[in-house]
Parts: C-alpha cells; sequence; structure tokens
C-alpha cells in the first residue's frame, strides 16, 4: 500500500462521522438549547422571531425584500392560501459591482448608503397609487425585540458596512424609504432566512417544524412549543453555526486560526460552502508538504486561501470517468495545475466525498437533536425545510442527510423527511407580513 493511500485511509477515520456519533452530537445539541432557552451560557443564541406556523389561510400581495449576502432581492408575492402562492415580480441587485462602481458591504460604505440603494430597487418595483406591505428577510443574527424591531449582532459572510451599530434596522430601512418617497411602502415584518424558508413550508405543509439553510452559509429555525417569552409556540432562530461541541480535526484548527473571525461559528466553519472548499484545500497543502502529491506546480497555486469553494468539490465528485478526466482538464485549465497522476485524481475526488458527507452528517445531527427536543418520545412526524446550493446541488448530499436521519431514528415511530424549499426567504417575508397584518386586525 503506498504512503497516499495509508494516508487516506487515515483521513476517512478521521473525517467519518460514525452512528453512534451523531447521537453524541443531537444530545449535545440538544442541551445547548435548553441552555440557550433558560438563559444560561450556550453557543446557540436561540433568538426570537414573535412569529408561530401560519394558519395556511393567509391571502394577500405584499412586498418580501431578501437580504442575506451581496445580493438583495425583492419579491412582489400574492399569497392565494392553503400552500397556493404566486411571485409576480421579482428583481435581484449585486451589493458589490464587479466592476468596482460600488460596493456597499465594504467598510468604505455607510448603512444609510446601503439601505439606500435597497430603498433604490424597491422603488423598480412599487407603483405611486398603492400601499405595499413589506416583510424583511435580513440574514444576519439580530437582537430582536418585536416582530418588526430588531438591532444587529455582528455582520456575517464577509459582510463590513459601517454604521448598523444600534440601530433599529427596520427604522433604517423606513428613513431610506422615505428619503426616497416611498411613503407607500410599509414594513411589517423583518426575520431570518431560516425563519423563512420554515415559514414557506408550513404555508404548504403543516408538519414542517424545522428550517435550514444549507448554503454558502448554514443556520437553522424551529418551532418552539413553549417559548419563554410568550409561553406559545414560537420560531426560534438557532444561530446554529455557532454549536462548537463537536469532532474538530488538525484542518479545522488551520481553517479556523486564519478564518475571518477564529473562534466564531465552529460548525458553519465545519459544513457550510464558503468553508468547505478551504478544508479540502488545506489537506491538499498538507499532502503536498508530506510529498505525497506528486503534481506539479500545484503546492504554490493551492497556498491561495478559499481557492476552492462548494462548485469545485460538486465537480470532483461528479466526474466518474475511468481516468478522471474532467478533473484533469479541471485542474490545468482553471488552475493550471498540470501532469496531475491519476492517484493524485483520486485522492482529491475522495478528500472531497469525505469532507461533503461530513457536513451533512454534522447537519444531519442538529436536526436530530432538535427533533429530540421537540419531540422527547419520538413519535412524531417531522418535515424539514432546506434552502441552499449544498442541499440543492452537491451529489449525495440530501441523500446523506437523510440517511443519517433515517438511521438515528430506526425502531421509532418518529419520521423525518427534508424537502428543497426554494426562494423560502423571499416567500417567508410575505407570509411573515401577512401574519403580522392579521395579529395587529
Amino acid at each position: 500500500m503506498s504512503n497516499l493511500s495509508t494516508e487516506l485511509q487515515a483521513l476517512t477515520l478521521q473525517l467519518t462521522i460514525l452512528p453512534e456519533q451523531i447521537n453524541k452530537i443531537a444530545d449535545k445539541f440538544r442541551q445547548t438549547m435548553l441552555d440557550g432557552l433558560a438563559g444560561k451560557d450556550s453557543p446557540l443564541k436561540m433568538l426570537p422571531s414573535y412569529l408561530s406556523k401560519p394558519s395556511r389561510n393567509e391571502t394577500g400581495t405584499f412586498l418580501a425584500l431578501d437580504f442575506g449576502g451581496t445580493n438583495v432581492r425583492v419579491l412582489l408575492t400574492e399569497l392565494l392560501g392553503q400552500g397556493i402562492f404566486n411571485v409576480e415580480a421579482r428583481i435581484a441587485s449585486r451589493l458589490k459591482d464587479a466592476d468596482g462602481h460600488y460596493n456597499y458591504i465594504s467598510d468604505q460604505s455607510t448603512a444609510d448608503q446601503l439601505f439606500d440603494f435597497i430603498a433604490m430597487q424597491i422603488a423598480t418595483i412599487v407603483k405611486p397609487d398603492a400601499n405595499y406591505p413589506l416583510g424583511h428577510t435580513f440574514s444576519f443574527p439580530i437582537h430582536q425585540t418585536g416582530l418588526n424591531t430588531g438591532t444587529l449582532i455582528h455582520w456575517t459572510k464577509e459582510i463590513e458596512t459601517t454604521g448598523m451599530d444600534g440601530n433599529d434596522i427596520t427604522e433604517m430601512l423606513i428613513a431610506a424609504l422615505a428619503r426616497q418617497k416611498l411613503t407607500n411602502v410599509l414594513p411589517q415584518a423583518i426575520i431570518n432566512d431560516t425563519v423563512g424558508a420554515l415559514l414557506t413550508a408550513a404555508y404548504i405543509d403543516q408538519s414542517t417544524t424545522i428550517g435550514s439553510i444549507c448554503g454558502t452559509g448554514h443556520n437553522t429555525a424551529y418551532i418552539e412549543p413553549l417559548s419563554p417569552l410568550t409561553k406559545a409556540p414560537m420560531i426560534i432562530n438557532l444561530e446554529s453555526g455557532n454549536f462548537d461541541q463537536l469532532p474538530f480535526t488538525n484542518y479545522d484548527s488551520q481553517l479556523d486560526a486564519n478564518s475571518e473571525r477564529p473562534g466564531a461559528q465552529p460548525l458553519e466553519k465545519m459544513v457550510s460552502g464558503h468553508y468547505i472548499g478551504e478544508i479540502v484545500r488545506i489537506i491538499a497543502c498538507n499532502l503536498f508538504d508530506a510529498s505525497l502529491l506528486s503534481t506539479s506546480p500545484g503546492r504554490n497555486i493551492l497556498t491561495t486561501p478559499y481557492l476552492l469553494n462548494g462548485a469545485h468539490l460538486s465537480l470532483l465528485q461528479e466526474d466518474d470517468t475511468e481516468e478522471l478526466v474532467l478533473i484533469s482538464n479541471w485542474l490545468e485549465g482553471s488552475l493550471h495545475i498540470t501532469n496531475s497522476s491519476i492517484e493524485d485524481r483520486k485522492a482529491l475526488k475522495t478528500i472531497a466525498a469525505l469532507i461533503c458527507a461530513r457536513s451533512a452528517r454534522l447537519v444531519a445531527a442538529t436536526y436530530l437533536g432538535i427533533i429530540k427536543h421537540i419531540d422527547p418520545n419520538l413519535e412524531h412526524s417531522h418535515n424539514i425545510a432546506i434552502d441552499g446550493s449544498l442541499y440543492e446541488k452537491m451529489p449525495g448530499y440530501a441523500q446523506d442527510i437523510q440517511i443519517t436521519l433515517d438511521q438515528a431514528l430506526d425502531g421509532t415511530a418518529a419520521m423525518a423527511t427534508t424537502t428543497l424549499t426554494k426562494d423560502g426567504s423571499g416567500i417567508g417575508a410575505a407570509i411573515a407580513t401577512a401574519i403580522a397584518i392579521n395579529m395587529k386586525s
């Protein structure tokens, strides 16, 4: 057996999450949920949404603003009831111009400039002779004190816009709308994208109890049966990417030490699309340093942080040609890595598969922890609404989550299904707006 084969076996042992580990991680996750709900120290923020499950009778036409990263989307959505909706208009705009003309997510831009740009996008959809109730999906951690009020805890996803500290997000949006003379746009609710995914799926399927994002970032929300605030059901945003009781490897430690915020978001750094390619790159560099990969001049090229992303990991896993020629062509054409051996290519494919499977199983373990919390006797059906590119596009990812849950719940009466909830954050904002208006009436 070659030294490379021996090292790949060792990597497999390090990176494979076994069934018994799934249950242990789930139990730890459940305990951190309980600690957070009780106000004790916990890596999970357990942020209230002030919303519960939709009745499915919500109807009307609403604006939805979806801001969660480098893009902002505005949707004009008609809710028809019983899980039926229609998107009448939509616009998507980048907050950072590819040619460098503007960048509203850098530390050179202020929050007022950011919200003015957002208001200008809203102006392209609305008409002056109608009123537009608006729901705002703001996919960053916020301290929410009501259905339509909240302040930013901290930016994520490399957003660095200044001037948000201590300012109410809805008030900033209202002020920007006024500056654009859009006083007919009336913000009613602010939610997280995980809450939006849950609301959208629950509008269609009442068995939905969990909403999650598995894409560039990772986070999950769920329906807490007895909220500490209201003593009634409420959707809670876990900010689960910060969960930290996990089987870390040296490669995870290397990534964390060189990340934007060392020590923060440990789970997200092990599972999300923004980071899994970086873990593969770090492992490959370690193999080069140990003289186990022969590709030249690969080591120097692979020193570039975040060179690899989720799309690259998809390509690595999808190549089923005998000589892995697709991988060879990609290495040479995109990375200028020439003369790769079949052993090198197989190694990269194996590492990508290990990292993606680990991501799916860790995510499934957190879902299991939530199910154990809300259904301690494991006797009900749970639909888990998931949006994001990893779940939708990564080969085998959705299946790995489902298989992990099926194995963990085998022998119980409980069932868990996962469903892709496209545009959940946008549609969910419209549903939240309808709920907010009903709550006021």
